[in-house]
C-alpha cells in the first residue's frame, strides 16, 4: 500500500508541476494566468484529498480483514491447546492412578 501511494504522490506531483509550467508558458495575461493556476491547484488538492480518502479506507478495510484474520487464528489455536490440556491432564491423571496402584500392592 505504502509503495502504490508513494507512485501515486509522484504522479500527481509531476502533474501539477506540469500544469504549472505549462500554464506559465501559454500566451495569456497574468490575471488569466493566476486564475488557471489558482482553479489547477484547487482541482489537484481535491483530487488529492479524495484518493488519500480512499486509500485509508482501503488501509482500514485491509487492517480490519488482518484483525478479523488474526482473531480466528487465535481462537483456533487456543481451542486446540485447550483440548491438548485436556488431553495432558487426562493421561497425568491416568499415570497417578498407576503410580498409586503399584504403591499400593508394595506397602502389602
Amino acid at each position: 500500500m505504502t509503495n502504490n501511494s508513494g507512485v501515486l504522490l509522484a504522479l500527481l506531483t509531476g502533474a501539477v508541476i506540469g500544469a504549472g509550467v505549462g500554464i506559465l508558458y501559454a500566451p495569456d495575461e497574468g490575471k488569466k494566468t493566476r486564475k488557471r493556476i489558482k482553479r489547477k491547484v484547487e482541482d489537484t488538492s481535491h483530487e488529492i484529498a479524495e484518493r488519500i480518502s480512499h486509500a485509508k479506507d482501503e488501509l482500514t478495510k485491509s487492517a480490519n480483514e488482518q484483525k478479523d484474520k488474526f482473531e480466528l487464528k487465535l481462537e483456533d489455536a487456543i481451542s486446540t491447546m485447550s483440548y491438548k490440556a485436556d488431553d495432558i491432564i487426562a493421561t497425568l491423571e491416568r499415570k497417578l492412578e498407576d503410580i498409586k496402584k503399584k504403591n499400593a500392592q508394595l506397602q502389602k
